[in-house]
This record gives structure tokens, sequence and C-alpha cells, in this order.
């Protein structure tokens, strides 16, 4: 299963001991030109992105995080060189749409476009069919699956027609941040599809050790670290066990598998050609450049996927950002443009 989400993608926590890999596809140049930054996180995004060490950092380097007031007009705050938002709701959006227009020289992360389409699981998975990562030491596979948006009761026969094996894993369709989008199932008959409450995503279950890598995305920058994911399930349970179980949340932090004795086949991390070709696609098609995946691999491969601490990473993003806007500066005062 491969996942993209916005819910987690701002702290990538673990460490190089934790068996994190760390790709930096582009150098950055430090800038120490001021730089401010203003947010707009729900409080849980806050809490777990505004770390007292990423704030001293920080200011060391020039950069000021600032709270945006959802109750005044954004244009009337700041100014600001870079907005950071993550809220949903369509009135937060055309906020958002309208500021980038008349503030052009503001970098905004992300689009809301962008940001809308992968809080829905159908969409988020829609055309990594055709992905171009040829000689990428690896594939990405897409696991079948169907989308019910009213009636469970009659989604059996539904599934039998798409072809679909059973235990299915059930996830809401859409992500809005709530614990209970989170929510994940397994079914392992027809029955216990009546059980859930749509609208769902039923992906057909791939057995992958137990164990899932969460791919962190800043800009340039790819970061890996493994999370505990739900166990294999044999052949003894498909043919014997019936009903719909709930599972415990994946691929949280809280799901860390730091410290914990692996088997190295299930806990090599993915090859580094691949995930530099998956989020170079990514990227271009999300138009994003905050972001994270959750990927598997099938157990028994080697290759089949099926689609150091985090604050240096994003201060380096940030002075990125920095270094850019300064060039730009220093080309249009030569040019004589005024900005």
């Amino acid at each position: 299963v491969m996942r993209v989400e916005e819910e987690d993608s701002m702290v990538p926590q673990g460490s190089e001991a934790d068996g994190e890999m760390v790709l930096d596809t582009a150098s950055s140049q430090h800038q120490e030109e001021k730089l401010v930054i203003g947010y707009a996180l729900t409080s849980k995004k806050k809490q777990s992105f505004l770390q007292p060490k990423l704030e001293v950092l920080a200011r060391k380097k020039g950069i000021s995080f600032v709270s945006i007031d959802q109750d005044k007009p954004l244009s009337e705050q700041g100014p600001f060189d870079v907005v950071l938002h993550k809220l949903l709701g369509n009135e937060w959006h055309d906020v958002i749409q309208d500021y980038q227009k008349t503030h052009p020289d503001v970098t905004v992360l992300d689009p809301p476009g962008a940001i809308q389409r992968i809080y829905n699981r159908q969409s988020m998975l829609q055309g990594l069919a055709d992905l171009n990562l040829a000689e990428c030491d690896g594939m990405i596979c897409v696991p079948k699956q169907m989308v019910v948006l009213q009636d469970t009761t009659s989604s059996g026969n539904e599934v039998a027609k798409a072809g679909l094996k059973f235990p299915l894993v059930a996830k809401p369709l859409l992500v809005d941040g709530t614990a209970k989008s989170h929510q994940l199932f397994l079914a392992y008959d027809c029955l216990s599809l009546a059980e859930l409450e749509p609208p769902l995503v039923l992906q057909e279950f791939v057995n992958h050790g137990g164990v899932l890598f969460k791919v962190f995305v800043v800009g340039d920058v790819i970061r890996v670290v493994r999370r505990f994911s739900l166990p294999n399930v044999s052949n003894v349970e498909k043919e014997k066990v019936a009903g719909v179980f709930q599972f415990p949340r994946v691929s949280s932090a809280a799901a860390s598998v730091d410290k914990t004795d692996l088997d190295p086949r299930v806990a090599e991390l993915p090859p580094k050609p691949l995930l530099k070709g998956l989020v170079r696609e990514l990227r271009s098609r999300l138009g994003l450049r905050l972001f994270n995946i959750d990927m598997i691999r099938e157990h028994g491969s080697q290759d089949v996927f099926y689609m150091p601490d985090y604050e240096q990473v994003f201060i380096d993003f940030f002075l990125g950002l920095a270094q850019a806007k300064h060039e730009k500066k220093g080309l249009c005062v030569k040019s004589g443009i005024e900005k």
C-alpha cells in the first residue's frame, strides 16, 4: 500500500540509529537573510512541529515563525516571506488563493488544490500505474481496490465483480485530520462489510512483515523511517476467520520500530534510486513540496513495494527559500525592476 498524507508530514521523527535514511538531493547554501514564516496550523500540528529546538535553531539562522490570526484578513498581517498552512475547508482555501494572487512574491506551502487532492484516498492513488520509474531498482504497485460510497450491505457482490480477494483493508475515503478518518479495519468476508460505515476504500491486503516505511519529503530532501504496521495474515486465517477487526492506528510516530530486532529482509529500506524516482514523479504530479508517503514491501519479495533530526531538514529547506528570494531580488535590481 502506498499512501500520500499530510497528517504527519511535518514531523519525520527518528534518528540515524533507528535505521533512518536521509537523501539530500540538492545541497543548500545557507543564507543569513531574515525570513518571516507565517503559519496557520491546527493545534495538534503546531504542537508537533514548532518544537523549542526548531525555534531556537531558526532564530540562529534569522528565521522567525509568526502565527496567523484566522479571524483577521490575511492581507493585513505580515509581511510574510512564506505562508505555511495545513488547514481544511473551502473558506480557508479561498483565503489562500486570494492571498496568492495579491502577494505573488510570497511562497505558499502548499497550493490548496494540491493539498485537497491527497485528502481523498481514491484520488491520491490515481495515476500511479503510469509512473515513470524505469531503471529505479524496484517497482511500485497499487493493490486492487474499490470505493464504496453508500450501501455496504450489497458491497459484497461488488467486491466479487471487481475481483478483489479477502481479507480486505477498509479505510475511510476522506482524510480530514480526525481520529475517525484514520480508523483501519480488516474484513475477512462479505457479511463483515455491512458493519462498516461508508464512504470507504476497500483494498486487498498485502502481507508485508508488519513493517511499513514512512517517507518524508521536505523540498529536495527525502527521509525514511520504519514504523510498525499490520501483521501478516496466514492462509489458515483466510480460510477460518470471519468478521471485521479494527486495528490501532499504524504509521504514527508512536508506532516507531526503534531499537527493535527486525528480520533484515523486512527491515531493509527501499532502494535510494526507487525513492528518488518516486518522489520526483509525485512532486511533479501533486504539485507539493511538503508531504509523506507510506510504503510497504510485499513479504517474500526484495523489490516489490505497494505504494538526523527533523528540525535541521526544515531549517535547510527554509534557508533555501530565503536564498532563492535573495537571488531573485538581486536579479530584479540589476535589471532595473523594482519589486
